[in-house]
């Protein structure tokens, strides 16, 4: 295999331009060419491709976002652009694909791996909803930064005896809320997994109150309900003064950590590598602090479950 080609697909998170970088500089240092596909699948119909050689990736390692850009691709849904795909890809060269993105994403790696394309997958997501990964890209830096905004919004509730409910991002997975509150030390976390009694919160927030806490934390997976729309359904607030504060995009912004640096850089050469031994349909994880290969479709029909541990902490500790 002497030339592969990289996209980034679906949303954006830190860490994939560390992942970019890594897959093109194991192409170079093993004498390969890597092509940068631009705008993710919809680049693939159009044939916008970039050649990625060593200074084309330079200075791109802590830089948010993705250089070669992301977008949903309707035409990509259909057998017809998957044909056109597959055939823009063979005429520039190309001989497999590295995907980096989530479990929609995988779906289409999945479909060129079936029309014959290798392809690797590189899980890259701040919501950590990828089975068979412990951790995602951009995961660490999502929940870094809400943490900083949340200690912030500690600092005011405090003063003012109120009580904050912060909604982070979560659609269809808790880990980013939960691992928010538990490094923030919230009293309350709320996510899509978990039945929510409100009537149990306005008892828990009365005790608290009356336990003499200045103030409390709510942190809310978007998932669930927005947090305006659980201000109006807390009648009882126990005392608080009640204030919502939405994070928003900000949680898939700025410079990856070097947890997720390190993480991208580690994925990105594996899944370079794993194409170049002929491996294919599968998907790169970070389990045990080890890098494995697994089917794709784990993203999709496997369930990542929240941690026992971190919920059983929320409830201990607050």
């Amino acid at each position: 295999m002497d030339r592969i080609a990289v996209l980034t697909s679906g949303g954006d998170s830190p860490g994939m331009n560390a992942a970019i970088r890594a897959v093109a500089r194991t192409c170079v240092y093993n004498g390969k060419e890597c092509i940068g596909v631009m705008r993710g699948y919809e680049g693939l119909i159009e044939g916008d491709f970039t050649p990625l050689n060593r200074a084309a990736v330079g200075g791109i390692l802590h830089r948010g976002g993705t250089i070669l850009k992301t977008a949903r691709s309707e035409r990509f849904r259909t057998e017809e652009g998957r044909k056109i795909a597959l055939s823009k890809m063979k005429d520039a060269g190309i001989e497999g694909l590295v995907v980096i993105g989530g479990d929609g994403s995988f779906h289409g790696a999945k479909l060129l791996h079936d029309l014959g394309m290798p392809t690797i997958g590189i899980p890259g997501t701040i919501d950590n909803d990828v089975a068979g990964t412990d951790e995602t890209i951009g995961y660490d830096t999502a929940v870094n930064t809400a943490l900083e905004a949340v200690m912030r919004l500690r600092d005011t509730a405090s003063s003012h005896d109120r009580l904050f409910i912060v909604e982070v991002m979560g659609r269809n997975a808790g880990f980013l809320p939960l691992e928010v509150a538990v490094a923030a030390g919230a009293e309350y976390v709320v996510v899509p997994e978990l039945p929510l009694s409100i009537g149990n919160l306005c008892q828990k927030l009365r005790a608290s109150h009356e336990n003499k806490k200045s103030h409390t934390l709510i942190i809310l997976a978007e998932g669930v309900m927005t947090a305006n729309e659980m201000k109006d359904k807390l009648q009882d607030t126990g005392g608080y003064d009640a204030r919502v504060t939405v994070l928003g995009h900000i949680q898939r912004g700025g410079s990856p950590t070097s947890f997720d640096v390190v993480l991208a850089s580690r994925m990105g050469a594996y899944a370079a590598e794993s194409l170049m031994v002929g491996k294919s349909g599968l998907m790169v994880g970070n389990v045990n602090h080890r890098m494995t290969l697994s089917d794709l479709e784990r993203a999709w029909s496997e369930q990542k479950h929240l941690s026992p541990e971190l919920l059983n902490l929320v409830e201990k500790l607050n």
